[in-house]
Formats: C-alpha cells, structure tokens, sequence
C-alpha cells in the first residue's frame, strides 16, 4: 500500500522534496558522508501518504566518494492498511557527474518493508526496486529538476511502473526562504493489484535552513501536496491520496 499508496527519494526519499545535504570528509579516503535525521507530520510517497496521515519518524544516511559513485540507505516507519508491514528500508546507489552545466544522477533504489508477513490471498511480496535517472540545472536563484524512475515489477507485483516529475526551486531573497514546486506522474501496469488509476500529483513548498556551527544544520519545512485521485479511486476507499500540508524538521550532521 506503499503504492498502494506509494513514495524517493530521494532516491530515496524524502519528504518535501529533500533539502540540500551537508557533506562531512571521511579522512584522506575521498569518501564523503552525510546523514539526516527526519521528523515529519506524514510520509508522503508521490503525494500519497505511506503512514495512513500518521507522524513519520526517518533517517538517511549516504556515503559519497569523489569520482561520483556513492550508496545509501533511508529507513522510516510505514502503516499500510491490511498488511502488518510498519517499517520501510531502502537501499540505493548510484553514480553523479556534471556535463554541460547539468547535474546527472543516475542510480538503482531497493524498497524493501522486513518484517511483512501476507495474509491470505494477499500478494506475496511488497519489495520492489527502480532504476532512475535525476537532472539538475542552476539558473541563478532557480534550480530546476527532472527525474525519470521505472520498475518492471513495482510495488505488490502490480507490473511495470513508469514515473516522471519536473519541478523548481527558487531562492527567494526572502529570511532565507527557498520556495519549490513539483509535478509528478505515475503510470502502473496492473492498477487493481496497486490499489489506484495512474494518477498524477504536485505540490509547493517553503523551505529554511538554519546552520549551527561545528553541529549541523536544522531544515525547517512546510508544503501543500495534491493528488488526481478521487477519494473512492484510492487504496480501499482511505482517505490518503487527498489534498494536504505537511511540514517537517530536519537535521543534517
């Protein structure tokens, strides 16, 4: 019900979109290492909600080295109606360069829900991995984004799943404040099994950050997120895939 109610994200995820990480060096090894601690009012996975409107408590942890190969992980608890599965591990890796004055980031994410037990008649797995390309690109105070992700088994066996999404960030000038926006699509093979039609969903956001020296930087954040999906088109007629805020506070170390 991930996907059911599905969401990566950043790679793997994360809510609101991710602030910008703080890198910390790990000697003279060339690696890198950054790691965020996330507390949000909701999980919101594509714009559907992965903790039934519940508090979501996760972290993420990524190391990097300097050619551009880099792994991590995200972990955050998850509530699915029907299934027992109450927590989410996802595992990633990928590779990062620049050309032409464009960020590219390509990689591999593993979701993965340990401890999930099918009852019966249910589908025997909700694991699933996708490959996905990211994009990015500064013009001046605006940063844009793009990504294409795609899985030839997607969340509960519910066939191939494709998704886009495009969005901005704008440094306003503003007590600091960067205010973003995202549009995102996702298309599912087998939309019984999913729980949903394809839908699409966007959202906006503010977003500040305020650094503390020698410990880290603590990322404020609040956003308005929305679905095409009709309340009785969504995962067991549940009231998850509908228009709502959510805000969230992070700390990067």
């Amino acid at each position: 019900m991930r996907k059911l109610l599905l969401a990566l994200a950043a790679a793997g995820g994360f809510a609101l979109g991710g602030p910008a990480q703080a890198q910390v060096a790990l000697g003279e090894t060339g690696l890198t290492a950054t790691v965020t601690a996330t507390y949000a009012s909701d999980y919101l996975f594509r714009g559907i909600s992965q903790t039934r409107s519940r508090m979501a408590y996760q972290l993420t942890g990524e190391i990097e080295h300097s050619s551009g190969v880099y792994v991590g992980a995200f972990i955050s608890n998850v509530r699915f109606l029907g299934t027992d599965a109450r927590q989410e591990v996802d595992v990633f890796g990928g590779y990062r360069f620049t050309a032409f004055d464009t960020k590219f980031d390509f990689g591999v994410i593993g979701y993965l829900y340990p401890g999930y037990t099918a009852p019966a008649g249910a589908v025997s797995r909700l694991d699933y991995f996708e490959a996905y390309l990211k994009v990015t690109r500064e013009i001046g105070p605006v940063t844009l984004l793009g990504t294409l992700a795609g899985s030839p088994s997607f969340f509960g066996n519910s066939g191939t799943g494709i998704y886009i999404e495009g969005g901005a960030d704008w440094k306003t000038g503003v007590w600091d404040l960067t205010l973003g926006g995202r549009v995102g699509y996702q298309w599912i093979e087998n939309n019984r099994l999913f729980g949903t039609p394809d839908y699409a969903w966007w959202s906006i956001s503010l977003t500040r950050e305020f650094p503390i020296e020698r410990v880290g930087t603590i990322v404020a954040a609040i956003g308005y997120y929305q679905t095409s999906i009709s309340e009785g088109r969504c995962v067991g007629g549940q009231n998850i895939c509908g228009a709502r805020a959510l805000g969230s506070i992070s700390f990067r170390f």
